[in-house]
């Protein structure tokens, strides 16, 4: 899991931030020592000016100014090379743990199962890809820029302070527990604002990739005004729940502002008066001092507190990632036997999922092709389902050449396994592209005889660029009956052992699919659901569910003349 390979239990998100970058130590180090040197003169500068004004009215030797002069003029130049290290570093570790954040989220979500996929929307988990590491980027690099900025400028300016006026000491150091205080009391509510937040945007990503999916049916029907509505009581809620947060910051940050700005007239006034009554030897240059570095103390205070919305806002993204993390549906191969050879044969011994099948027993013989058919919601995609391995028995079990699927690798299985879904998925490539996906570099006539197989040669040979033809995304450019054929093409370039087909077939190209179908089962296990009953009438074997059950099997002139539940769908 790279970046990931931890196991996530809802763990304090500062934490899994030092997993992260727990590789990175060293770089990240470079990146402090360098800003160090590169933002020294501004702690340095009061202090120069300091020495330069006690030059002035104490009338000291001109070279003292020089001097003084000389040394900020030095570390001003450094601050180039010094600078362009630190981006190097600081910029460099943060944009690699940033795309291995996102490759391991990727890889987690290929493990999760499909159940958790049919649970939560494509949206929110692009949402959590994009937008919640971009959070943490943001995070990590104000962290960096304006928190370290803050931290080095408070350091060296107590340092100084400590040796220049020891006695002023105690008055800074005021500011700091002051600051945290009012941190801490906004903390807890700045969390909760955020996290309502990022759940109101999770919840636009859902509706507009929902939106977006159902244009097609949207304004064939005239409903344009009603799918708006739907997004726009999404804005609404986004809308209500940022302008909450942005009060909540703005409250927050006006009330460090004059808290600490009073704070900053108090420190000027008092460094004045001592001075004035001489309660102890403070010079015009070191009240000068005092005055700049508590107004530079006093931003960098400011800007620590501002970072306050921006680290809460991160750290939430951390638990949005963590969902993913630590969701429990994965599919568990470590371990298990490989598969290294498959016959075909597939035995159910009364399988029952949570839901859509309860007590199955069936036995699909090597090379048989089996039909399902029944009314919607009868069972049949869950038969599918369990036999691909997208979802496993809750009873009973699956036997695989006679052995229990439970105990195998399922990763290695598929590779027998070919599946050509209800919907043609397609992506945006060329036909060779999607035809070959995942199997690399692919001879040319192999895929040849693969379009052939599947008839989709001849109007893949019409295309302009022929299979170089990039097909648009989801297959946008091809007709519904084409992009079936693609499909098939794909899942028959595996030469797969067990082939399983969830029908929707283009009216148009029934036969032309049909007469692929007749020609490549041989030798297969074909499993294929049904949507028109004049597509199976060939099957081996017709299996007729009812309510998660199997009500009859047969062939199609067997079934008819029982005249049971298939008599009855076919006169439906």
């Amino acid at each position: 899991m790279g970046e990931l390979d931890h196991r996530y239990r809802g763990e304090h998100p500062i934490r899994t931030l030092a997993y992260l970058y727990r590789d990175h130590r060293a770089s990240l180090l470079i990146a402090v020592v360098a800003f160090v040197f590169k933002h020294s003169p501004t702690w340095v500068l009061p202090l120069v000016t300091a020495n330069i004004i006690d030059v002035l009215v104490d009338g000291g030797p001109v070279s003292g100014i020089w001097l003084n002069a000389g040394v900020l003029c030095v570390l001003l130049t450094l601050n180039y090379p010094f600078h362009l290290l630190y981006v190097r570093h600081l910029s460099g570790t943060i944009r690699k743990v940033s795309t291995g954040l996102r490759s391991s989220l990727c890889a987690r979500m290929q493990q999760l199962s499909i159940g958790y996929h049919a649970r939560v929307s494509a949206g929110v988990l692009q949402t959590k890809v994009i937008r919640d590491v971009e959070s943490v980027e943001t995070m990590s690099q104000q962290a960096g820029d304006i928190g370290l900025s803050a931290i080095v400028m408070l350091a060296g300016g107590v340092t100084v302070i400590a040796v220049k006026v020891p006695q002023a000491l105690p008055v800074f150091l005021v500011v700091v527990p002051a600051a945290a205080i009012l941190v801490m009391k906004m903390r807890d509510r700045l969390r909760t604002d955020n996290e309502n937040f990022r759940l109101e945007v999770e919840r636009l990503s859902s509706r507009v990739t929902e939106m977006t999916h159902l244009i097609p049916i949207t304004r064939a029907h005239g409903l344009e005004k009603d799918a708006l509505h739907r997004v726009d009581g999404t804005l609404r809620n986004v809308l209500r729940t940022g302008l909450r947060l942005d009060l909540v910051n703005g409250r927050f940050g006006s009330l460090a502002w004059i808290l600490l700005n009073t704070l900053g007239v108090v420190c000027l006034a008092g460094a004045a008066l001592v001075s004035y009554y001489r309660v102890f030897a403070l010079t015009p240059g070191d009240v000068v001092m005092l005055s700049t570095f508590f107004t530079t103390l006093t931003t960098a205070v400011t800007s620590l507190m501002s970072l306050t919305p921006i680290i809460s806002k991160g750290l939430e993204s951390v638990r949005s990632i963590g969902e993913v993390l630590q969701a429990p549906d994965l599919e568990h191969n470590d371990g298990k036997a490989e598969v290294t050879k498959v016959t075909g044969r597939l035995d159910f011994q009364d399988v029952a999922y949570t839901y859509g099948v309860r007590g199955i027993s069936l036995s699909v013989r090597p090379g048989e092709t089996v039909a399902l058919v029944g009314a919607s919601g009868a069972g049949k995609s869950t038969v599918l389902n369990l036999v691909i391995g997208f979802l496993r028995p809750t009873e009973g079990r699956i036997l695989l050449d006679g052995v229990d699927m439970e105990t195998l690798d399922l990763r290695t299985y598929r590779r027998f396994v070919s599946v050509v879904p209800q919907e043609s998925i397609l992506f945006e490539g060329s036909v060779r592209e999607n035809v070959t996906y995942g199997l690399g570099d692919v001879p040319g006539e192999v895929v040849r005889r693969a379009l052939e197989d599947a008839n989709a040669a001849e109007f893949v040979d019409r295309l302009p660029d022929g299979w170089d033809t990039v097909v648009g995304e989801r297959g946008a450019r091809l007709s519904g009956g084409q992009k079936q054929r693609l499909a098939i093409a794909r899942a028959l370039i595996r030469d797969p052992r067990i082939l399983i087909l969830d029908e929707a077939l283009d009216t148009r190209s029934e036969k032309l699919i049909q007469q692929a179908m007749a020609r490549l089962v041989a030798g297969r296990t074909v499993l294929v659901v049904a949507h028109r009953l004049s597509t199976i009438r060939n099957a081996d074997r017709i299996v007729v569910m009812e309510h998660g059950r199997v009500a009859e099997t047969g062939s199609h002139d067997d079934l008819v003349r029982a005249g049971g539940a298939y008599a009855l769908l076919q006169s439906a």
